[in-house]
């Protein structure tokens, strides 16, 4: 399994060797323990820091090392399969790197590769942040399924002399089989549009923006770690007051994903009345996961086109609300927060919305009209909201576990409003507990006023016209601190 492709024709016509096997690792940073190649050093031991270039494409695996005396070389031993390509990028590029390494009785175990200036000076060059970054980027991929080198990635050079496109393509190459299969043929494919004079300019302009948007995007596969239960229970403790079906509902997900590695084939469906908190729940369930989250608000989504984004035939034409969402988390695994899903079948402009939907949430894969690729969605968890999950489409509502959540009760609201919402308000405009106090008869009196309404929206909006009526009376009248009972609340809010 050579690093580089020695099919190209050289004047110097020797025949290339491969010295090295490559292992697969998914570890998210390199040390001499697990390092990202090993150098041969059993007929030296080389320096900490050393500076060379990689072999060129024509000669063996190797490093030569330029800080050497008559600068020997050393063969590549091993290597992380995520770096062949970065590796065969770097030789074919004659790009003069520092390596940060160890001796140890198994080789030179190389765990950092930074790009210096040419010469013997100790700088860094300016283009080593690309270096880092694409550095970054491998560590974060998933080892490659085989090690196979992609013979039919070669790309050379770019004549459009475009900034953005070179570091598109340096991308590609470094990148290899990191990327999943399908992207990595369509990136190909826009790559020689972008480049080509024999399309328009609109045409190669909207291909360098698709490879744009899909190679800032890290794509994961669909293992997820294990996610500690106390740790998301107590986060579901800290951001919600009761609600102990859906906690348990939650925490019954983090075990199965514990036990599977994998996300459930649902996602999850809180219906409930406005206010009680269900956007809340799918923002804690985020923070669980440890993933990213967006939001779709079908509320405002009336055409189809808004959700897969329009053909690139038109001179404005742009991705959709799901392309973008990926763009913006800048992972393929992340937490979609479908806002009022009963919405969804209300589309009064081409197509239905909630058919879209549909191959967003059957983890088969979804195809943006723009970008045209189909994006992996295995790493996808959707959470919907909804405040009446009859007006839902059956295929729609089949994809959910369905979990209804009732109004809370006056007592609850009570301690919600007394523990959580006016403490909160305090905080925000800077009093203090004991400077904005509420009696027993005043907090009843509240409850009382907002009885008619659901969930706690009200009830925090009333917690603001109260803190705010205290630190009224604090700065203008001088007093130390207010105390609201039943008649000065009914007295703020009549």
């Amino acid at each position: 399994m050579p690093v580089f492709d020695f099919n190209s024709s050289n004047s110097e016509n020797t025949e290339s060797v491969c010295t090295y096997t490559a292992f697969r690792s998914n570890l998210d940073h390199a040390d001499a323990e697990n390092p990202i190649l090993i150098l041969d050093n059993s007929k030296k031991e080389w320096p900490h820091h050393s500076k060379g270039v990689f072999s060129d494409p024509f000669k063996r695996t190797s490093f030569g090392f330029t800080n050497e005396e008559n600068k020997p070389s050393a063969d590549i031993l091993k290597i992380d399969s995520r770096f062949i390509s970065l590796v065969r990028w770097l030789g074919e590029s004659r790009i003069n790197v520092l390596l940060s390494g160890k001796n140890t009785p198994g080789g030179y175990a190389v765990y950092r590769i930074r790009e210096t200036v040419h010469g013997n000076s100790s700088k860094l060059s300016a283009e080593d942040g690309f270096l880092q970054y694409m550095i970054g980027r491998l560590f974060a991929s998933d080892a490659p399924s085989d090690a196979e080198p992609d013979d039919d990635a070669e790309e050379t050079g770019d004549e459009m002399k475009l900034t953005s496109l070179q570091s598109i393509t340096d991308f590609m190459i470094c990148a290899g089989r990191t990327l999943p299969e399908n992207i990595r043929i369509w990136a190909r494919r826009n790559l020689a549009v972008a480049k080509s004079h024999e399309v328009t300019a609109e045409e190669r302009r909207h291909a360098q923006r698709a490879l744009s948007i899909m190679m800032n995007i890290q794509w994961k596969n669909d293992y997820f770690e294990s996610i500690d239960p106390d740790e998301a229970r107590r986060i579901l403790d800290e951001e919600l007051y009761g609600m102990e079906k859906v906690k348990q509902r939650i925490i019954e997900t983090i075990i199965q994903i514990n036990r599977t590695h994998t996300l459930p084939a649902y996602g999850i469906l809180l219906a409930g009345p406005a206010g009680t908190g269900k956007s809340q729940v799918a923002y804690a369930v985020a923070r669980i996961l440890k993933l990213p989250w967006t939001t779709l608000d079908m509320s405002s989504i009336n055409d189809a086109e808004q959700l897969t984004g329009s053909p690139r035939i038109y001179a404005n034409a742009k991705p959709g609300i799901i392309m973008e969402a990926f763009a913006n988390a800048g992972e393929s695994n992340l937490v979609f927060i479908i806002n009022e899903l009963d919405k969804a079948s209300s589309g009064k402009g081409s197509g239905n919305p909630a058919d879209v939907l549909l191959t967003l949430l059957d983890n088969l894969g979804f195809t943006d009209n723009y970008i045209e690729c189909m994006i992996p969605t295995v790493g996808v968890y959707p959470i919907a909201t909804a405040n009446d999950k009859s007006m839902i489409s059956k295929p729609l509502l089949s994809r959910f576990a369905v979990i209804d959540i009732p109004d809370y009760t006056p007592d609850e609201k009570k301690i919600i409003f007394a523990r959580f919402s006016l403490p909160k308000v305090l905080k925000k405009l800077g009093l203090k507990n004991f400077e904005c106090r509420i009696s027993d008869d005043g907090l009843s009196e509240v409850v009382e006023i907002f009885k008619d309404t659901t969930g706690i929206r009200d009830l925090e909006q009333a917690a603001e016209h109260i803190a705010a009526h205290a630190l009224f009376k604090i700065e203008a009248e001088h007093v130390e601190s207010v105390k609201f009972d039943a008649e000065m609340i009914r007295e703020l809010f009549t």
